[in-house]
């Protein structure tokens, strides 16, 4: 099975840093990045409005917790948005079998 996984960061910079390092660890296939989003949110009890970026991550299921752990790792957020959205419905076979042989096996 495989998913996307959504990951806020701070800007452009820490997205590139994060999605080149879960490329080159083979934990993702491919990582998209979103330069940029507006974004609301309360946070220790304020109402907070920032710049953001978007990263998705393109894995397999089997690998969520491992992105997870090393997104935490890496990110500057004490709590950083890290959203899985598994794949469900399918998708191109032949994407899929790319994005399956590009990442490592657990």
């Amino acid at each position: 099975m495989f998913t996307l996984i959504y990951i806020t960061t701070s800007g452009q910079e820490e997205s590139a840093r994060i999605g080149r390092r879960l490329v080159e660890e083979m934990l993702a296939a491919c990582v998209n990045i979103i330069p940029s989003i507006k974004s609301f949110y309360h946070w220790e009890g304020s109402l907070e409005e920032d710049e953001e970026s978007v990263l998705i991550v393109k894995t397999t299921s089997e690998l969520t917790q491992q992105i997870i752990k090393r997104v935490r790792e890496l990110h500057s957020y004490d709590n950083p948005c890290i959203i899985s959205i598994p794949i469900t419905a399918g998708g191109s076979r032949d994407y899929l079998e790319w994005l399956n042989n590009e990442v490592k096996k657990p």
